[in-house]
């Protein structure tokens, strides 16, 4: 890179630069990415289920307990598992290497 270019670069493109923001931007879509597609596979098979498949999601399980209302109810609770998780990943895998990045960028120590 040219000392001009250098000298106009932000701190901000230095750091989306570096290969430790790269790797954590690579490990944070890893996981996002499957995860989001699982969710939305499920949520779709859902409303496919609901809209075709009415026998199926009026069938009684127990009293008025329907299958439809079970997977209806399996939405929030995967929402909730999702969330759970991601939170516990992000706090073993992601957030410290981004506190060390942090700190690497405060402490222009980061090249």
């Amino acid at each position: 890179m040219s000392e001009v270019a250098q000298q106009h670069e932000t701190d901000y493109e230095r750091v989306q630069r570096s290969p430790e923001f790269q790797a954590l931007r690579r490990r944070f879509r890893r996981f996002v990415f499957p995860m989001t597609a699982f969710f939305l596979a499920w949520y779709l098979l859902y409303v496919l289920l609901a809209d075709y498949a009415h026998d199926f999601m009026s069938t009684r399980v127990s009293g008025n307990i329907t299958v439809g209302l079970l997977l209806g109810l399996g939405q929030f609770v995967s929402t909730f598992v999702i969330t759970m998780v991601y939170a516990n990943w992000a706090n073993k895998h992601q957030d410290p290497v981004a506190d060390e990045l942090r700190r690497e960028i405060e402490d222009g120590t980061l090249a």
